[in-house]
Parts: C-alpha cells; sequence; structure tokens
C-alpha cells in the first residue's frame, strides 16, 4: 500500500508577488502583503502554489512535497531554509522547523507538513 499525504491540511492565502516568485518554490514575506523569492539561508513562509498578475497563492500549512539542495534532510523533525534556485535545505543555523514526513532521495524531493 502506498501512502499518501496530498491534501493534509493545505491552507493558502493570496500575496501581491514580487519578480521572481515562482510556482513551486519557497516564498518569504517582505513586505505587507508582499511576498519574494527566497535566497539561500532565508526563512520561507510558505510555497508559491501560482503566480499570475502580480499575484501569488502561497501555501502556508500543511503538506508540500519541495525539491531539496545539497543532504537529504532526514524523516522527522528537522530545520529547514531556502537554498538556490526554489528549492530548501537543511539549515544549520537557524531556518524553520518542519516535520519531513517522505524523502525521495533519487528525485532530490522531500515532503513536509508546513
Amino acid at each position: 500500500m502506498e501512502l499518501s499525504f496530498n491534501g493534509f491540511g493545505e491552507n493558502a492565502a493570496t500575496f501581491a508577488a514580487q519578480d521572481g516568485v515562482a510556482a513551486g518554490a519557497p516564498v518569504k514575506v517582505t513586505g505587507s502583503g508582499t511576498v519574494g523569492a527566497c535566497a539561500a539561508g532565508d526563512d520561507f513562509c510558505g510555497v508559491a502554489l501560482n503566480v499570475r498578475n502580480g499575484y501569488a497563492a502561497v501555501q502556508l500549512s500543511g503538506y508540500a512535497r519541495l525539491p531539496y539542495d545539497g543532504a537529504a534532510p532526514a524523516a522527522g523533525w528537522q530545520m529547514l531554509s531556502a537554498a538556490a534556485d526554489g528549492k530548501i535545505q537543511a539549515a544549520s543555523a537557524g531556518g524553520r522547523q518542519l516535520l519531513v514526513v517522505d524523502v525521495d532521495e533519487a528525485a532530490m524531493l522531500c515532503g513536509v507538513i508546513l
């Protein structure tokens, strides 16, 4: 039996989006009601689900499957931060504690509960 966490606790809100925000990438709050793309090491508030006409739907909670950079995050509670190019990474300092529920090392993807 294959497990699926898709749809668990998903919650999204619409924000104004700065240039550089891309669907599927982690984002950070950059101003009142506005999100921007993350740089490596940034804390991220959620994941842009889509971007259109200067606005982004941002998933703020629930299960999200994200590409990672560097070493594969371990399952369980982990400190994670943004990495380069719309990915996330294990954070050695700072970051956000998230529950990693699945890791696909071959595809370099991990599922987290935001």
